[in-house]
């Protein structure tokens, strides 16, 4: 099938989650995907921006079906007890600070690693009952390339700068979105899952859509430049929306723009390097364990 990212399949009878819809790429995922006539659930602690988010799909999309689930990964408290079923999540929402001060949670974790990997971890396991046969998409960064993991100082205690912080946290929730779907298929299960990154997508590329975002002309003109290699956050969500719904897409792969990994349609890319890391993934997985107190697998029917 040739996939169109602007003539997406229907799938009126499915439920997707997208974590952090309500901004930025989830937004964009979450528009696309309610083109479909998919129920799309808009994960985010903010309500009044969660229906912002809404107001503005609906704007787009007449007749979306949408819903807000109260959701705050800093926090290994969140439930997912609205949720009856789902076929597909997309682990999109992500937090990335440039003060100098660490920053810990209530939890005691470092607010990056928290919020982008282990507050995703802990929910994969709460949903792992709703999920037989659906999809975890895990939204990493090609950032995480950059980076080696200290698996003695995963939550940059001892060597704290925020971009790299920022950069472990992804690799991190990359490396356990492909242990999850090898443990998966070791389990016989029917779930898998798949791992994407949106390239480089950039506020300023991206298009308008008032209240969630807003684009002068300037703005956009200042961006035309940076668009020769990078893209905005609309088709940052594309690789993302196709491993939610193209059926040729399998567990364990990985999706990234077409152009050099940065722009472009969305294509299948190998998984090399530190993202095939088996003993790394394993050791990452064990100590997510540890930190949240919740196995995905356990937590499957």
């Amino acid at each position: 099938m040739q996939w169109d990212v602007r003539r997406l399949p229907r799938a009126d009878s499915k439920k997707f989650l997208v974590t952090g819809g309500n901004a930025g790429i989830g937004y964009f995922v979450a528009e696309q995907l309610a083109t479909t006539g998919a129920t799309v659930v808009l994960g985010s602690r903010d309500a009044a921006k969660a229906a912002a988010a809404m107001a503005s799909i609906r704007s787009r999309v007449p007749g979306a079906r949408l819903s807000h689930l109260q959701l705050d990964l800093a926090s290994l408290k969140s439930t997912v007890d609205e949720l009856d079923h789902l076929d597909a999540v997309v682990c999109n929402a992500g937090v990335l600070l440039d003060q100098p001060e660490r920053r810990e949670t209530e939890d005691g974790h470092e607010l990056m690693f928290a919020t982008n990997h282990l507050g995703h971890f802990a929910l994969i396991g709460r949903l792992a009952p709703l999920l037989s046969g659906g999809r975890v998409v895990t939204t990493g960064s090609f950032t995480a390339k950059s980076v080696r993991l200290d698996l003695g100082d995963l939550q940059s205690a001892r060597d704290y700068r925020p971009k790299d912080a920022y950069a472990r946290s992804k690799l991190a929730q990359m490396l356990c979105g492909f242990e999850l779907d090898r443990r998966l298929r070791a389990a016989g299960h029917a779930t898998m899952s798949v791992v994407t990154h949106p390239g480089g997508a950039l506020d300023s590329l991206t298009p308008s859509r008032p209240p969630v975002h807003l684009q002068t002309a300037g703005q956009r003109l200042r961006g035309l430049p940076a668009g020769i290699l990078l893209q905005g956050k609309e088709a940052g969500a594309w690789p993302a929306v196709r491993a939610v719904l193209d059926p040729s897409v399998q567990g364990g792969q990985l999706w990234g723009p077409r152009v050099f990994g940065l722009r472009g349609e969305p294509r299948l890319e190998a998984v090399q390097g530190v993202f095939a890391d088996k003993e790394l993934a394993a050791r990452v997985w064990s100590a997510s364990v540890d930190l949240t107190g919740v196995d995905p697998l356990e937590s499957r029917p």
